[in-house]
């Protein structure tokens, strides 16, 4: 069996350096040519993560506009699908019996205390409404603002407040930590 590691990064880097990658190939190679190499990329890790349907549902909005002839819009979807599908991740794992953030943490703490679990809840709760916020500005940027300044949030900013929030998390688990432990 070969190692996937390895394309599964590869793929990974491509998906966080798709804004760029469109910033900078859109006026060369036009929005349909981009839009297929897209959905290559798509098959691909589909193949990969053996997550067929999953990677086939994020792909279909993106092919019913290619087939509309929006190819460029389509193009710029690809971040609002990302944030939707980590939205549904965190908010869905709050109707079952464990959040995804508590799975994460039992992980490191397989014994995880009544207080954690009740923190763990509630920074499911934060990422997903983060994920929405998120979700609703890629949209905007995607809809209404020129190329250069989607490719920015995108790119950059998105990157930036999720970076921002997970250190702020950090931070705030430690403290909590401290305070149950004190």
């Amino acid at each position: 069996m070969t190692d996937r590691r390895p394309l599964a990064l590869l793929l990974a880097l491509a998906g966080l350096m798709y804004p760029l990658m469109i910033l900078w190939l859109l006026p060369h190679a036009g929005a349909r040519a981009l839009a297929m190499a897209g959905l290559g990329l798509l098959l691909a890790r589909a193949v990969i993560t053996r997550r067929f349907l999953q990677n086939g549902l994020f792909a279909l909005p993106i092919i019913v506009l290619l087939l509309a002839g929006q190819d460029e819009l389509g193009l710029r979807l690809y971040p609002v699908l990302g944030n939707l599908m980590m939205l549904v991740m965190f908010a869905g794992s709050l109707m079952g019996p464990m959040p995804l953030v508590e799975r994460l943490a039992r992980i490191s703490e397989p014994d995880l205390p009544e207080a954690g679990i009740r923190y763990t809840r509630n920074v499911t709760r934060v990422w997903a409404g983060f994920f929405a916020l998120n979700t609703l500005a890629a949209l905007a940027t995607a809809v209404w603002a020129d190329l250069p300044t989607w490719t920015l949030y995108n790119g950059a900013i998105s990157y930036l407040l999720t970076a921002a929030l997970f250190t702020g998390e950090w931070i705030v688990r430690q403290y909590v930590r401290r305070s149950h432990t004190a």
